[in-house]
């Protein structure tokens, strides 16, 4: 085990990265779905944000059942944010500012309407075949077809789809128009490689690779017993991940790539580290689901569950230790476009409170070890879509499913409570258009109709109210970055230990370099005005939401206000 003072340095480690939603970002052509040439024209808002990496959700050809995660050509773009030529242009404009370009990678399944798909379901001899995985039917005792086992899809009912045409069933673990690949055969594998090459040698910088935890499933295909997501012990970390992922980071590693992994459902920290290692060479980092699962209930995303400052800290210092003590890395994330908005969902997005969460939790994210991901809107403290919104406004094919299954069978209270579990979790409350200002549908698009309604609170969050003001959510948020590069002896490869872990409203936690210096990160999660007695002494205070100095926090106590947060040297 190498000790974290050796710790190997990296270009990706001492890097933030954006998250773009291409169709909610920037409509420049009028159509009222975002483009990338409405990317492009607001990359030096980027730049001057002080992100590293712009990690783009897909963009390429689809026909958008599940928001372009159905891909059915990887190496053509989608029409409806542009071309290829596109592409290239927001390469070099990224690459001329010293920014880096990042591809959302989906290889677990593909569109039903991708030609590897349509040859597949033409007869159970074509050549493609064995491209997917096809499954007879089982039979009841009356004689009844059933799917081949009971896994559950993660977007509702069964991950089996019949197939009339030869009287077999595909697996499906999202929606039935994503057919999962078979990563058994060497052919799909290649294909995989193929157009991780075709986009590496185009000049992209790296990949975030979706649900690439699944690619690898038990042959078997046994029965599942568990209460949720039925299944999912059998392919969240199947048999042959990590010959899988070894092959992919070898790739990776001969254009020095960045990766992350998107890896739900895991729970052994074993296979993690296997896939992040330093030593291993497989993947630069990965998601996992823990921290952003802690307001799930015991019948799985949409059942209420109050989280608890405790188990915030328990889960944030386990990993942040495990990366640390095991030469891996974290990837921090508290949004993305499956995540609903960080200050609704761990602060207060009241007016009174909604201002500082957002800062508070910046602060509070930017300064752990790890690679930190901003998903846009975020730098500007976006919320979740309105409570009033009736259910005609969501379109997360997650969330309608679901909400299938109940509307025309439950009484009134469950529909109640399952409006306000959406409202809180849907991924529509990531995927509202970004707020660039006042002006109609937020200046997102001219378009009188954009894809999804702008969040009605966009008057009083806007990006352009906000740039040129330091004491702002987006001005905070580039203190971070900054400080963090500035810093990074400390902030990128220092160690991390919570401080104060009793405490039921602070989160504190010290961040210390191998040559001794130190930084002391304080949050107050409360609308509580708390009197904080801490031992150390502060030589700067690096950060304030609420523009403390040195003789605000001496040694003994300090006053902290309703979600503020600050940063010291000490």
């Amino acid at each position: 085990m190498t000790s974290w003072t050796e710790m190997p340095r990296a270009w990706w480690k001492e890097s933030s990265v954006y998250q773009i939603y291409p169709a909610s970002f920037q409509d420049l052509t009028g159509s009222g779905v975002g483009d990338l040439k409405g990317i492009i024209s607001r990359v030096n808002y980027l730049k001057e944000l002080g992100v590293d990496i712009v990690w783009l959700s897909p963009i390429f050809k689809s026909p958008q059942f599940d928001m372009g995660y159905d891909i059915s050509d990887y190496k053509t773009i989608d029409p409806r944010y542009g071309d290829l030529k596109d592409v290239d242009k927001l390469r070099d404009e990224l690459h001329q500012r010293g920014m880096r370009l990042v591809l959302d990678l989906v290889m677990n399944h593909t569109s039903d309407q991708h030609d590897w798909f349509k040859n597949s379901r033409k007869s159970k001899d074509n050549p493609f075949r064995d491209w997917y995985i096809w499954r007879p039917p089982r039979f009841d005792a009356q004689g009844n077809r059933q799917p081949p086992n009971n896994w559950e899809s993660h977007f509702q009912g069964s991950a089996w789809e019949f197939d009339e045409a030869t009287g077999e069933y595909y697996l499906h673990l999202f929606c039935k128009e994503q057919p999962d690949l078979n990563w058994e055969n060497p052919a799909v594998r290649e294909a995989a490689h193929d157009v991780m090459r075709f986009w590496l040698d185009r000049g992209a910088d790296g990949f975030r690779i979706d649900v690439i935890n699944f690619i690898s499933k038990d042959q078997r295909f046994p029965d599942s017993d568990q209460p949720v997501l039925r299944g999912h012990e059998f392919y969240a970390s199947g048999p042959r991940l990590h010959e899988y992922l070894a092959e992919l980071g070898k790739i990776l590693k001969k254009y020095d790539a960045f990766s992350v992994g998107e890896m739900p459902c895991v729970q052994d920290e074993n296979e993690i580290i296997k896939a992040v290692g330093a030593d291993r060479g497989e993947l630069s980092m990965i998601f996992h689901f823990e921290l952003v699962d802690i307001d799930h209930g015991p019948l799985g995303k949409f059942s209420p569950q109050t989280w608890q400052l405790s188990r915030l800290k328990e889960t944030v210092n386990k990993w942040q230790r495990f990366m640390i003590d095991r030469n891996g890395w974290n990837a921090l994330y508290l949004e993305n476009h499956d995540q609903p908005r960080a200050v609704s969902r761990f602060a207060n997005d009241d007016a009174v409170h909604r201002v500082a969460s957002a800062k508070m939790l910046a602060i509070f994210q930017g300064f752990q070890s790890g690679t930190p991901f901003i998903y846009q809107g975020q730098e500007i403290g976006m919320t979740n879509v309105p409570r009033d919104w009736p259910m005609e406004e969501y379109n997360d094919i997650d969330c309608l499913n679901h909400w299938r299954l109940y509307k025309d069978s439950a009484d009134e209270e469950t529909l109640t409570r399952l409006r306000a579990e959406y409202q809180k979790k849907s991924r529509d409350n990531a995927r509202t258009p970004m707020q660039w200002d006042d002006s109609p549908h937020a200046g997102f698009t001219s378009s009188s109709r954009p894809w999804m309604r702008v969040n009605d609170n966009y008057l009083d969050i806007n990006a352009a109210a906000q740039t040129s003001d330091p004491s702002s959510v987006y001005g905070t948020w580039r203190r971070v970055l900054e400080q963090r590069k500035g810093l990074k002896d400390i902030f990128v490869y220092g160690d991390f230990g919570l401080v104060d872990e009793p405490h039921d409203k602070i989160f504190a936690y010290r961040r210390q370099a191998a040559d001794g210096q130190a930084a002391l990160v304080v949050a107050n999660f409360s609308a509580d005005t708390i009197d904080w007695p801490w031992k150390g002494t502060a030589r700067d205070v690096l950060m304030s939401t609420t523009g403390k100095t040195e003789a605000d926090v001496k040694e003994g106590e300090m006053r902290l206000e309703p979600y503020e947060a600050l940063v010291l040297l000490v």
